[in-house]
Protein backbone atom coordinates (compact mmCIF):
# COMPACT_ATOMS: atom_id res chain seq x y z
CA UNK A 1 0.00 0.00 0.00
CA UNK A 2 1.49 3.40 -0.98
CA UNK A 3 1.83 6.16 1.60
CA UNK A 4 -1.29 8.23 2.07
CA UNK A 5 -1.47 11.21 -0.27
CA UNK A 6 -4.22 13.47 -1.66
CA UNK A 7 -3.49 12.12 -5.16
CA UNK A 8 -3.90 8.48 -4.08
CA UNK A 9 -7.03 9.23 -2.08
CA UNK A 10 -8.54 11.14 -5.02
CA UNK A 11 -7.88 8.26 -7.43
CA UNK A 12 -9.39 5.69 -5.05
CA UNK A 13 -12.43 7.91 -4.55
CA UNK A 14 -12.95 8.19 -8.31
CA UNK A 15 -12.57 4.42 -8.72
CA UNK A 16 -15.11 3.80 -5.94
CA UNK A 17 -17.65 6.14 -7.49
CA UNK A 18 -17.24 4.62 -10.96
CA UNK A 19 -17.65 1.10 -9.58
CA UNK A 20 -20.68 2.16 -7.55
CA UNK A 21 -22.22 3.35 -10.81
CA UNK A 22 -21.69 -0.09 -12.34
CA UNK A 23 -18.48 0.48 -14.31
CA UNK A 24 -15.07 -1.16 -14.15
CA UNK A 25 -12.29 1.12 -12.93
CA UNK A 26 -8.63 0.55 -12.05
CA UNK A 27 -5.43 2.36 -11.35
CA UNK A 28 -3.48 2.33 -14.62
CA UNK A 29 -0.23 3.30 -16.26
CA UNK A 30 2.92 4.55 -14.62
CA UNK A 31 1.51 4.58 -11.10
CA UNK A 32 0.99 0.81 -11.26
CA UNK A 33 4.54 0.32 -12.47
CA UNK A 34 5.90 2.52 -9.68
CA UNK A 35 3.86 0.72 -7.04
CA UNK A 36 5.16 -2.65 -8.24
CA UNK A 37 8.69 -1.25 -8.03
CA UNK A 38 8.02 0.05 -4.49
CA UNK A 39 8.38 3.64 -5.66
CA UNK A 40 6.06 6.49 -4.76
CA UNK A 41 4.16 7.57 -7.90
CA UNK A 42 4.13 11.21 -8.90
CA UNK A 43 0.47 10.93 -9.84
CA UNK A 44 -2.28 8.37 -10.28
CA UNK A 45 -4.27 7.67 -13.46
CA UNK A 46 -7.55 5.80 -13.67
CA UNK A 47 -8.79 3.55 -16.51
CA UNK A 48 -12.50 2.75 -16.75
CA UNK A 49 -15.15 1.17 -18.91
CA UNK A 50 -17.24 4.35 -18.55
CA UNK A 51 -17.16 6.45 -21.73
CA UNK A 52 -16.12 10.11 -21.52
CA UNK A 53 -19.69 11.43 -21.68
CA UNK A 54 -20.56 9.26 -18.69
CA UNK A 55 -17.52 10.48 -16.73
CA UNK A 56 -18.44 14.08 -17.57
CA UNK A 57 -21.95 13.57 -16.19
CA UNK A 58 -20.91 11.52 -13.17
CA UNK A 59 -18.45 13.99 -11.62
CA UNK A 60 -19.27 17.62 -10.84
CA UNK A 61 -15.89 19.07 -11.86
CA UNK A 62 -14.44 17.78 -15.08
CA UNK A 63 -12.20 19.06 -17.86
CA UNK A 64 -12.81 17.46 -21.24
CA UNK A 65 -9.33 18.28 -22.50
CA UNK A 66 -8.90 14.91 -24.22
CA UNK A 67 -12.39 13.49 -24.48
CA UNK A 68 -11.93 12.87 -28.22
CA UNK A 69 -9.23 10.37 -27.26
CA UNK A 70 -11.09 9.02 -24.27
CA UNK A 71 -9.43 11.18 -21.59
CA UNK A 72 -11.21 13.36 -19.03
CA UNK A 73 -9.63 15.22 -16.12
CA UNK A 74 -11.59 14.93 -12.89
CA UNK A 75 -10.98 17.62 -10.26
CA UNK A 76 -11.64 16.90 -6.60
CA UNK A 77 -11.53 19.36 -3.74
CA UNK A 78 -12.89 19.83 -0.26
CA UNK A 79 -16.08 21.43 -1.60
CA UNK A 80 -17.10 20.08 -4.98
CA UNK A 81 -19.77 22.23 -6.55
CA UNK A 82 -22.27 21.21 -9.19
CA UNK A 83 -20.56 22.99 -12.06
CA UNK A 84 -19.38 20.78 -14.94
CA UNK A 85 -16.40 22.32 -16.69
CA UNK A 86 -16.67 20.13 -19.77
CA UNK A 87 -15.93 23.06 -22.01
CA UNK A 88 -12.19 22.61 -21.39
CA UNK A 89 -9.79 25.47 -20.72
CA UNK A 90 -12.17 28.19 -21.98
CA UNK A 91 -14.94 27.03 -19.71
CA UNK A 92 -12.53 26.82 -16.83
CA UNK A 93 -11.59 30.42 -17.43
CA UNK A 94 -15.21 31.50 -17.74
CA UNK A 95 -16.29 29.87 -14.51
CA UNK A 96 -13.04 29.99 -12.57
CA UNK A 97 -14.13 33.01 -10.55
CA UNK A 98 -16.99 31.11 -8.97
CA UNK A 99 -15.18 27.86 -8.15
CA UNK A 100 -12.71 27.03 -5.44
CA UNK A 101 -9.36 25.89 -6.93
CA UNK A 102 -9.28 22.07 -7.17
CA UNK A 103 -6.87 20.33 -4.86
CA UNK A 104 -6.23 17.34 -7.10
CA UNK A 105 -6.77 16.65 -10.80
CA UNK A 106 -6.86 12.99 -11.87
CA UNK A 107 -6.70 11.73 -15.46
CA UNK A 108 -9.52 9.27 -16.20
CA UNK A 109 -9.19 7.32 -19.47
CA UNK A 110 -11.76 5.05 -21.07
CA UNK A 111 -10.68 1.55 -22.12
CA UNK A 112 -10.00 1.85 -25.83
CA UNK A 113 -8.30 0.44 -28.88
CA UNK A 114 -6.62 2.90 -31.22
CA UNK A 115 -6.70 3.23 -34.97
CA UNK A 116 -3.73 4.33 -37.06
CA UNK A 117 -1.48 7.21 -36.02
CA UNK A 118 -1.10 9.20 -39.24
CA UNK A 119 0.59 12.17 -37.59
CA UNK A 120 3.01 10.13 -35.50
CA UNK A 121 1.39 11.30 -32.28
CA UNK A 122 -2.43 11.05 -32.14
CA UNK A 123 -4.67 8.12 -33.11
CA UNK A 124 -6.88 8.81 -36.13
CA UNK A 125 -9.75 7.10 -34.32
CA UNK A 126 -10.42 5.34 -31.04
CA UNK A 127 -12.85 2.54 -30.20
CA UNK A 128 -14.06 2.17 -26.65
CA UNK A 129 -14.30 -1.30 -25.15
CA UNK A 130 -16.15 -2.61 -22.14
CA UNK A 131 -13.39 -4.63 -20.52
CA UNK A 132 -9.75 -4.41 -19.47
CA UNK A 133 -7.20 -7.20 -19.52
CA UNK A 134 -4.80 -6.77 -16.63
CA UNK A 135 -1.13 -7.27 -17.64
CA UNK A 136 -1.86 -9.03 -20.89
CA UNK A 137 1.61 -8.14 -22.19
CA UNK A 138 3.74 -9.61 -19.40
CA UNK A 139 4.59 -6.25 -17.87
CA UNK A 140 5.12 -7.62 -14.36
CA UNK A 141 7.63 -10.15 -15.66
CA UNK A 142 9.51 -7.39 -17.49
CA UNK A 143 9.56 -5.29 -14.31
CA UNK A 144 11.01 -8.25 -12.43
CA UNK A 145 13.60 -8.75 -15.16
CA UNK A 146 14.44 -5.04 -15.40
CA UNK A 147 13.48 -4.71 -19.07
CA UNK A 148 11.81 -1.92 -21.06
CA UNK A 149 9.89 -3.49 -23.93
CA UNK A 150 7.58 -1.97 -26.54
CA UNK A 151 4.18 -3.63 -26.66
CA UNK A 152 3.72 -5.79 -29.76
CA UNK A 153 5.84 -4.82 -32.74
CA UNK A 154 8.22 -2.03 -31.62
CA UNK A 155 8.26 -0.44 -35.08
CA UNK A 156 4.50 0.05 -34.98
CA UNK A 157 4.56 1.54 -31.50
CA UNK A 158 7.31 3.99 -32.46
CA UNK A 159 5.62 4.87 -35.76
CA UNK A 160 2.48 5.75 -33.77
CA UNK A 161 4.39 8.25 -31.63
CA UNK A 162 8.05 8.90 -32.41
CA UNK A 163 8.62 10.42 -28.98
CA UNK A 164 8.20 6.95 -27.48
CA UNK A 165 11.78 6.18 -28.52
CA UNK A 166 13.07 8.91 -26.21
CA UNK A 167 10.66 7.86 -23.49
CA UNK A 168 11.92 4.27 -23.69
CA UNK A 169 15.45 5.52 -23.09
CA UNK A 170 14.32 7.73 -20.22
CA UNK A 171 12.45 4.95 -18.47
CA UNK A 172 15.34 2.52 -18.89
CA UNK A 173 17.71 5.08 -17.37
CA UNK A 174 15.36 6.12 -14.57
CA UNK A 175 14.77 2.58 -13.33
CA UNK A 176 18.18 1.14 -14.15
CA UNK A 177 16.60 -1.20 -16.71
CA UNK A 178 17.85 -2.50 -20.05
CA UNK A 179 16.17 -1.94 -23.38
CA UNK A 180 14.78 -5.19 -24.74
CA UNK A 181 16.84 -6.26 -27.76
CA UNK A 182 14.08 -5.88 -30.34
CA UNK A 183 12.99 -2.57 -28.86
CA UNK A 184 16.54 -1.20 -28.97
CA UNK A 185 17.02 -2.41 -32.55
CA UNK A 186 13.81 -0.68 -33.64
CA UNK A 187 14.95 2.58 -32.04
CA UNK A 188 18.24 2.39 -33.93
CA UNK A 189 16.39 1.92 -37.22
CA UNK A 190 13.80 4.63 -36.59
CA UNK A 191 15.89 7.21 -34.69
CA UNK A 192 15.80 9.72 -37.61
CA UNK A 193 11.99 9.83 -37.22
CA UNK A 194 12.47 11.99 -34.12
CA UNK A 195 13.05 14.90 -36.48
CA UNK A 196 9.27 15.02 -36.93
CA UNK A 197 8.62 15.46 -33.19
CA UNK A 198 8.08 18.99 -31.92
CA UNK A 199 11.24 20.42 -30.40
CA UNK A 200 9.34 21.29 -27.22
CA UNK A 201 8.41 17.65 -26.63
CA UNK A 202 11.99 16.54 -27.29
CA UNK A 203 13.28 19.27 -24.95
CA UNK A 204 10.98 18.13 -22.17
CA UNK A 205 12.10 14.50 -22.49
CA UNK A 206 15.78 15.49 -22.49
CA UNK A 207 15.23 17.76 -19.49
CA UNK A 208 13.64 14.89 -17.57
CA UNK A 209 16.60 12.67 -18.46
CA UNK A 210 18.95 15.32 -17.13
CA UNK A 211 17.06 15.98 -13.90
CA UNK A 212 15.78 12.57 -12.78
CA UNK A 213 19.10 11.50 -11.28
CA UNK A 214 20.25 9.11 -14.02
CA UNK A 215 21.56 11.53 -16.64
CA UNK A 216 24.76 9.56 -17.27
CA UNK A 217 22.90 6.35 -18.11
CA UNK A 218 20.32 8.23 -20.17
CA UNK A 219 22.94 9.83 -22.40
CA UNK A 220 24.85 6.59 -22.78
CA UNK A 221 21.62 5.01 -24.03
CA UNK A 222 20.89 7.96 -26.29
CA UNK A 223 24.30 7.46 -27.84
CA UNK A 224 23.97 3.68 -28.10
CA UNK A 225 20.58 3.89 -29.84
CA UNK A 226 21.60 6.61 -32.31
CA UNK A 227 19.14 9.09 -30.83
CA UNK A 228 21.85 11.45 -29.57
CA UNK A 229 23.08 12.16 -33.09
CA UNK A 230 19.53 12.99 -34.13
CA UNK A 231 18.45 15.25 -31.27
CA UNK A 232 21.77 16.73 -30.06
CA UNK A 233 24.42 16.31 -32.77
CA UNK A 234 26.57 18.94 -31.06
CA UNK A 235 26.95 16.64 -28.05
CA UNK A 236 27.56 13.57 -30.22
CA UNK A 237 30.52 15.39 -31.81
CA UNK A 238 32.28 15.47 -28.43
CA UNK A 239 33.17 11.80 -28.83
CA UNK A 240 36.82 11.26 -29.67
CA UNK A 241 37.82 14.92 -29.14
CA UNK A 242 40.99 14.57 -27.07
CA UNK A 243 41.91 16.89 -24.18
CA UNK A 244 45.27 17.74 -22.59
CA UNK A 245 45.93 14.86 -20.17
CA UNK A 246 47.58 17.11 -17.59
CA UNK A 247 44.22 18.81 -17.05
CA UNK A 248 41.86 16.06 -18.11
CA UNK A 249 43.20 12.63 -17.20
CA UNK A 250 39.68 11.22 -17.55
CA UNK A 251 39.72 11.32 -21.34
CA UNK A 252 37.98 13.08 -24.20
CA UNK A 253 35.31 15.78 -24.10
CA UNK A 254 32.51 13.21 -24.24
CA UNK A 255 33.87 11.25 -21.27
CA UNK A 256 34.38 14.50 -19.35
CA UNK A 257 30.81 15.64 -20.04
CA UNK A 258 29.43 12.30 -18.92
CA UNK A 259 31.40 12.81 -15.70
CA UNK A 260 29.41 15.98 -15.06
CA UNK A 261 26.11 14.33 -15.90
CA UNK A 262 26.88 11.57 -13.38
CA UNK A 263 26.88 14.22 -10.64
CA UNK A 264 23.47 15.74 -11.44
CA UNK A 265 21.14 15.00 -8.56
CA UNK A 266 17.42 14.18 -8.85
CA UNK A 267 15.40 17.37 -9.02
CA UNK A 268 18.35 19.61 -9.88
CA UNK A 269 17.46 22.88 -11.67
CA UNK A 270 17.05 22.38 -15.40
CA UNK A 271 19.29 25.37 -16.12
CA UNK A 272 22.15 23.81 -14.13
CA UNK A 273 21.60 20.47 -15.86
CA UNK A 274 21.68 21.98 -19.33
CA UNK A 275 24.64 24.17 -18.34
CA UNK A 276 26.53 21.02 -17.34
CA UNK A 277 25.65 19.35 -20.63
CA UNK A 278 26.62 22.34 -22.79
CA UNK A 279 29.53 23.87 -20.88
CA UNK A 280 32.15 22.43 -23.27
CA UNK A 281 30.03 22.25 -26.41
CA UNK A 282 32.43 24.72 -28.05
CA UNK A 283 35.45 22.43 -27.73
CA UNK A 284 34.97 20.14 -30.77
CA UNK A 285 34.98 23.00 -33.33
CA UNK A 286 37.91 24.77 -31.63
CA UNK A 287 40.20 21.75 -31.13
CA UNK A 288 43.82 22.53 -32.02
CA UNK A 289 46.99 20.51 -31.51
CA UNK A 290 49.51 23.21 -30.56
CA UNK A 291 53.25 22.50 -30.21
CA UNK A 292 53.00 22.49 -26.43
CA UNK A 293 49.61 20.84 -25.88
CA UNK A 294 46.03 20.49 -27.08
CA UNK A 295 44.22 23.80 -27.04
CA UNK A 296 40.64 25.01 -27.47
CA UNK A 297 41.12 28.68 -28.29
CA UNK A 298 37.89 30.64 -27.89
CA UNK A 299 35.84 27.59 -26.96
CA UNK A 300 33.82 29.57 -24.42
CA UNK A 301 32.67 32.18 -26.93
CA UNK A 302 31.95 29.52 -29.55
CA UNK A 303 30.16 27.45 -26.92
CA UNK A 304 27.93 30.37 -25.94
CA UNK A 305 26.91 30.89 -29.58
CA UNK A 306 26.23 27.17 -30.05
CA UNK A 307 24.28 26.97 -26.79
CA UNK A 308 22.19 29.96 -27.83
CA UNK A 309 21.26 28.15 -31.03
CA UNK A 310 20.39 24.96 -29.11
CA UNK A 311 18.23 26.92 -26.67
CA UNK A 312 16.49 28.62 -29.59
CA UNK A 313 15.97 25.30 -31.35
CA UNK A 314 14.39 23.75 -28.26
CA UNK A 315 12.40 26.89 -27.50
CA UNK A 316 13.62 27.49 -23.97
CA UNK A 317 12.18 30.56 -22.32
CA UNK A 318 14.19 33.77 -22.35
CA UNK A 319 14.89 33.39 -18.64
CA UNK A 320 16.06 29.79 -18.99
CA UNK A 321 18.21 30.68 -22.00
CA UNK A 322 19.84 33.56 -20.15
CA UNK A 323 20.76 31.37 -17.19
CA UNK A 324 22.09 28.50 -19.32
CA UNK A 325 24.22 30.83 -21.45
CA UNK A 326 25.58 32.54 -18.34
CA UNK A 327 26.75 29.18 -16.96
CA UNK A 328 28.50 28.35 -20.22
CA UNK A 329 30.01 31.82 -20.56
CA UNK A 330 31.45 32.01 -17.05
CA UNK A 331 32.55 28.45 -16.30
CA UNK A 332 36.24 29.18 -16.99
CA UNK A 333 36.45 32.33 -14.85
CA UNK A 334 37.11 30.40 -11.64
CA UNK A 335 40.68 29.73 -12.79
CA UNK A 336 41.41 33.47 -12.55
CA UNK A 337 39.60 34.09 -9.26
CA UNK A 338 42.65 34.12 -7.00
CA UNK A 339 44.24 36.81 -9.19
CA UNK A 340 41.12 38.97 -9.41
CA UNK A 341 40.92 42.39 -7.80
CA UNK A 342 38.37 42.60 -5.03
CA UNK A 343 36.06 44.64 -7.29
CA UNK A 344 36.24 42.06 -10.08
CA UNK A 345 35.59 39.19 -7.68
CA UNK A 346 32.57 40.96 -6.17
CA UNK A 347 31.17 41.59 -9.63
CA UNK A 348 31.69 37.89 -10.32
CA UNK A 349 29.53 37.17 -7.27
CA UNK A 350 26.78 39.34 -8.78
CA UNK A 351 26.07 36.76 -11.46
CA UNK A 352 22.47 35.59 -11.30
CA UNK A 353 22.08 32.47 -9.13
CA UNK A 354 25.79 32.39 -8.33
CA UNK A 355 25.49 29.13 -6.34
CA UNK A 356 24.68 27.43 -9.66
CA UNK A 357 28.00 28.66 -11.02
CA UNK A 358 29.72 27.22 -7.97
CA UNK A 359 27.91 23.92 -8.45
CA UNK A 360 28.85 23.71 -12.12
CA UNK A 361 32.51 24.47 -11.43
CA UNK A 362 32.68 21.82 -8.74
CA UNK A 363 31.24 19.23 -11.10
CA UNK A 364 33.65 20.37 -13.79
CA UNK A 365 36.60 19.85 -11.45
CA UNK A 366 35.40 16.50 -10.14
CA UNK A 367 34.90 15.22 -13.69
CA UNK A 368 38.51 16.17 -14.49
CA UNK A 369 41.58 16.49 -12.33
CA UNK A 370 39.63 16.61 -9.06
CA UNK A 371 41.51 19.75 -7.98
CA UNK A 372 39.11 21.97 -6.02
CA UNK A 373 41.53 24.78 -5.11
CA UNK A 374 39.75 27.43 -7.22
CA UNK A 375 36.33 26.25 -6.10
CA UNK A 376 37.28 26.31 -2.42
CA UNK A 377 38.73 29.81 -2.72
CA UNK A 378 35.70 31.25 -4.49
CA UNK A 379 33.22 29.48 -2.22
CA UNK A 380 34.95 30.72 0.92
CA UNK A 381 35.14 34.28 -0.39
CA UNK A 382 31.53 34.20 -1.53
CA UNK A 383 30.25 32.92 1.79
CA UNK A 384 32.38 35.42 3.74
CA UNK A 385 31.32 38.48 1.73
CA UNK A 386 28.03 40.04 2.87
CA UNK A 387 25.48 41.06 0.27
CA UNK A 388 25.88 44.76 1.12
CA UNK A 389 29.56 44.50 0.24
CA UNK A 390 28.78 42.85 -3.10
CA UNK A 391 26.07 45.36 -4.04
CA UNK A 392 26.73 48.47 -1.96
CA UNK A 393 24.63 51.59 -2.40
CA UNK A 394 26.25 53.85 -5.01
CA UNK A 395 28.25 56.73 -3.61
CA UNK A 396 27.66 58.93 -6.65
CA UNK A 397 25.32 59.09 -9.64
CA UNK A 398 25.10 60.99 -12.89
CA UNK A 399 23.00 63.65 -11.20
CA UNK A 400 25.86 64.54 -8.85
CA UNK A 401 28.28 64.61 -11.77
CA UNK A 402 26.10 67.12 -13.60
CA UNK A 403 25.84 69.23 -10.46
CA UNK A 404 29.64 69.18 -10.27
CA UNK A 405 29.89 70.67 -13.76
CA UNK A 406 30.23 67.59 -15.98
CA UNK A 407 28.26 67.38 -19.22
CA UNK A 408 26.45 64.08 -19.83
CA UNK A 409 28.31 61.90 -22.30
CA UNK A 410 30.02 58.60 -22.96
CA UNK A 411 32.56 59.24 -20.22
CA UNK A 412 29.88 59.15 -17.53
CA UNK A 413 29.95 55.35 -17.55
CA UNK A 414 33.72 55.32 -17.08
CA UNK A 415 33.48 57.83 -14.23
CA UNK A 416 30.83 55.87 -12.37
CA UNK A 417 32.72 52.62 -12.94
CA UNK A 418 35.89 54.20 -11.52
CA UNK A 419 34.05 55.25 -8.37
CA UNK A 420 32.32 51.90 -7.94
CA UNK A 421 35.58 49.98 -8.40
CA UNK A 422 37.24 52.07 -5.71
CA UNK A 423 34.25 51.56 -3.43
CA UNK A 424 34.34 47.78 -3.94
CA UNK A 425 38.07 47.79 -3.30
CA UNK A 426 37.49 49.61 0.00
CA UNK A 427 39.48 52.66 -1.10
CA UNK A 428 36.63 55.15 -0.74
CA UNK A 429 33.54 55.22 1.45
CA UNK A 430 31.83 58.61 1.03
CA UNK A 431 30.26 60.61 -1.82
CA UNK A 432 32.87 63.32 -1.32
CA UNK A 433 35.68 60.83 -1.81
CA UNK A 434 33.99 59.45 -4.93
CA UNK A 435 33.67 62.90 -6.49
CA UNK A 436 37.25 63.81 -5.58
CA UNK A 437 38.53 60.62 -7.23
CA UNK A 438 36.58 61.33 -10.41
CA UNK A 439 37.76 64.95 -10.53
CA UNK A 440 41.34 63.75 -10.25
CA UNK A 441 41.02 61.37 -13.18
CA UNK A 442 38.54 63.41 -15.22
CA UNK A 443 39.17 67.12 -14.62
CA UNK A 444 36.35 69.40 -15.74
CA UNK A 445 37.05 71.71 -18.69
Amino acid sequence: MPPASPQFDAALGIIAELRAAGFEAYLAGGCVRDLLLAREPKDYDVATSATPDVVLRLFPRTFAVGAHFGVVLVATSGACGAANLNGGAEAAGAHGATLAPPQVVTEVATFRSDGAYSDGRHPDAVRYTQSAVIDHVGGVADLDAGVVRAIGRPELRFEEDHLRMLRAVRFAARFGFELEQGTAAAIRRLAPKTAAVSRERVRDELTKMLTEGQALRAFELLDDTGLLLQVLPEIARMKGVAQPPQYHPEGDVWVHTLGLLAQLEPGCPLTLAWGALLHDVGKPPTFRQAPDRIRFDGHVEVGVAMSAEICRRFRFSNDETRQILSLVENHMRFADAQRMKASTLKRFFRLENFPKHLALHRMDCMAGSGNLDHWNFVRQQYEATPEEAVRPQRLITGRELIAAGYKPGVEFKQMLRLAEDAQLEGLIATPEQALSLIQTRFPTM
